[in-house]
């Protein structure tokens, strides 16, 4: 039913500043995605980090705001986490069966993304966001892995960095010393090659 978790979503009052904390403090890189929601008042945007785990930092952008609530009393917080499903309706038919509620079922761009959430009161105080969408969406091109590409080696001075695809849409980076990689390639060709 769930694939992986894709991102946490931190609600913050003031965007710019975490901005600056995630992206030049700890090294996020800002993904493609980035949108206000003029009808809901909030502004969002996905940051990658390391093996791309992913960050979402939501705003307010004026009074009225499905945030201003969660903002109340505090600059920010971790406002939900989110999981990805690859079928939404199987999601929402398991649920059912096991008596979970979930509410909020939208698509938007196309049903490009599909959404339910569970309320915090049924997930143990934390607000579950589950959702149906490609994993390279919303991913910057400086992390993509190429659709056409099972694989990549880069040479270094130990031996290599053996590069494949992640779930999350980008680059899985393996290290192998020059005796790893003979030893991969001799079990390659007992295991696979040989007949």
């Amino acid at each position: 039913m769930i694939s992986r978790i894709d991102h946490v979503s931190l609600a913050v009052r003031d965007q710019k500043k975490a901005e600056h904390f995630f992206r030049d403090i700890l090294g996020a890189v800002t993904c493609v995605g980035s949108m206000g929601a003029p009808q809901m008042k909030y502004f969002w945007q996905i940051f990658s980090l390391g093996d791309l785990s992913r960050l979402e930092i939501i705003s307010p952008t004026g009074k009225g705001s499905y945030l201003d609530g969660f903002l109340r009393t505090k600059e920010g917080g971790v406002h939900h986490i989110t999981l990805q499903t690859p079928d939404l309706n199987q999601a929402m038919k398991h649920l059912k069966e096991k008596g979970i509620p979930f509410f909020g079922h939208n698509e938007y761009y196309g049903a490009l993304w599909k959404e339910i959430f569970i309320h915090p009161r049924h997930a143990f105080g934390v607000l579950i966001q589950i959702a149906e969408f490609n994993s390279t969406d919303w991913l910057s091109e400086k992390v993509k892995f190429p659709e056409e590409i099972k694989w990549q080696i880069e040479k270094n001075k130990n031996g290599a960095n053996l590069v494949f695809p992640h779930p999350g849409g980008g680059k899985v980076n393996v290290e192998m010393k020059t005796a790893e990689i003979k030893k991969l390639i001799a079990e390659l060709e007992k295991t696979v090659l040989a007949d």
